[in-house]
């Protein structure tokens, strides 16, 4: 949908018609004259709409506006959080009546930047709406927003570029949403690696898919031994977005790409396994970031690693103790098929190594010991860099975009050991998601890198269910903190062989 940012306040909106006026509501009524000043004193008195963001009062046709409908919220305290708040309630009440195409919102005082960038995230995430695989859909019906924003000419400018950011995020977000929600027979590894061609058409960015014989040759026995029982063919998306001058070190995003997860054979129950298609989001939320910065365009560099493939239980599918060797030379022994994410994940933070990278962070939907640790509000967050780790929480919070950060201590990795291999893929219950975040730690040695854990975010369940295109936002805004920051590409780190990595490795575990 489109957006279009006014400098004006609460009575320039209130003149000019649309479908709907929504007045963002702080404790502090603006002072206007007529008959909505009256208006807004008179629901004050009445304690309307309240205190608590996102409560509502609604109006068709009051004499006080222009505008068809009049839908007044609550901000709360006007923290970002609680304005996106406001505008999803909002939106969410008209966003079912056909009628209502362009809306306008304003604040009852001067907003941040941070407070747009929060109205325009609600305005888009609200009045989402999928309709790729219905044969009857009624779309979104909202076409347009226009945001009122009153201040000087420095306000306007950074009213502007936070306008404009939220907009470019919103799409990739969105994009994320979309393919996420799609079912896993129509967003397959070709289907993702198409959309990442189609990526690759904007200024800036160049794709690289490579298939089985491809994968084969680089020697990514990890993940090809995932694929190796499915019919559909993986895929080993690469793609670039070259911002900066050449020197610069790249940020690198690997996103988990599994289009379907049954557990291979360690089946799934029956119960819920439908939502293993939304086992691509960390592939998704990669493909969201790129959609971005192909609108913002900032100085960075960044690659994202987008392994594909499904997690089938065909006669040719991995078994429990099976020995596999992964790209770096190491091997491992494979005592649940069902943690498959972590088997393909080892060979992209292989294959990241080429790129010297200023830091890699992984994304994916690993472990349900993370929604157990953490629940749906917060992602988990991984890390062998302190630097890191503080730069991705600080994006998070200010992206409303949360997460937490979770230990790594080497204890830990005392359930990996194997007699079999240099590693096990499992580590037994107790602490899942840390002893999957020590596995893919042996693979990140030679960079900086972080690890988040979607798999409580990425997507909701019950009446709500869908994707919710996390972390996109976070992702987003560290990368744009990285701009102008990343420091050049320094010669390649004195690095043991494959072989004596993995010794080095096996001694650690």
């Amino acid at each position: 949908m489109n957006f279009d940012l006014q400098n004006g306040g609460v009575a320039d909106c209130a003149a000019q018609a649309f479908d709907a006026m929504i007045l963002l509501q702080s404790s502090q009524v603006p002072q206007l004259e007529g008959p909505l000043g009256a208006l807004l004193k008179e629901l004050h008195t009445a304690g309307e709409p309240g205190k608590k963001a996102g409560k509502l009062v609604q109006m068709y046709r009051p004499a006080a506006v222009a505008s068809r409908r009049l839908l007044v919220a609550s901000t709360g305290d006007v923290s970002p959080r609680e304005v996106r708040q406001a505008v999803q309630a909002a939106v969410n009440a008209i966003k079912a009546m056909p009628s209502v195409k362009k809306i306008a919102l304003c604040f009852s005082g001067a907003p941040t930047p941070a407070a747009l960038r929060a109205a325009v995230a609600g305005v888009s995430e609200a009045s989402y709406v999928y309709t790729a695989t219905k044969s009857k859909a009624d779309g979104r019906h909202l076409t347009h927003a226009k945001l009122y924003a009153p201040g000087s000419q420095a306000d306007r400018s950074a009213h502007q570029s936070a306008v404009a950011q939220a907009v470019a995020q919103n799409a990739g977000v969105e994009l994320a949403m979309e393919w996420g929600n799609r079912p896993a027979n129509h967003a397959t590894p070709a289907h993702l690696a198409q959309v990442a061609k189609g990526l690759a058409k904007n200024a800036k960015i160049s794709c690289e898919v490579l298939g089985p014989k491809q994968i084969a040759k680089l020697k990514m026995g990890s993940f090809l031994a995932v694929a190796q029982g499915a019919h559909t063919e993986p895929r080993f998306i690469v793609l670039k977005y070259n911002g900066a001058a050449k020197t610069q070190a790249p940020v690198v995003l690997v996103g988990k790409g599994i289009t379907f997860d049954t557990g291979g054979i360690s089946i799934k129950p029956a119960a819920e396994m439908d939502e293993m298609k939304f086992d691509m989001c960390g592939a998704a939320s990669v493909l969201g970031v790129f959609q971005s910065l192909a609108t913002l365009q900032p100085k960075v560099n960044v690659v994202g690693l987008i392994p594909s493939c499904e997690n089938m239980p065909d006669g040719k599918a991995l078994k429990p103790g099976d020995v596999v060797t992964s790209m770096s030379g190491q091997t491992i022994e494979v005592l649940n098929t069902d943690a498959e994410g972590r088997l393909i994940l080892c060979d992209a933070l292989t294959y990241a190594e080429r790129f010297k990278p200023a830091a890699v962070v992984d994304i994916a939907t690993l472990t349900g010991a993370c929604v157990i640790a953490l629940g749906n509000v917060r992602s988990g967050l991984f890390s062998s860099s302190d630097a890191l780790a503080q730069a991705l929480q600080q994006a998070g919070d200010a992206a409303l975009d949360l997460c937490w950060r979770m230990p790594l201590d080497d204890d830990y990795a005392e359930g990996l050991k194997s007699n079999f291999a240099d590693v096990a893929n499992v580590g037994g219950r107790a602490g899942g998601a840390i002893t999957a975040a020590k596995f893919l730690q042996r693979f990140a040695a030679k960079f900086d890198w972080a690890h988040l854990d979607i798999a409580g975010t990425a997507w909701k369940s019950g009446a709500a269910k869908g994707s919710t295109g996390r972390p996109v936002p976070l992702l987003l805004e560290y990368v744009l903190s990285q701009a102008g920051t990343v420091p050049p590409a320094s010669p390649a780190r004195a690095t043991a062989s494959p072989r004596k990595a993995a010794a080095r490795a096996r001694s650690k575990a």
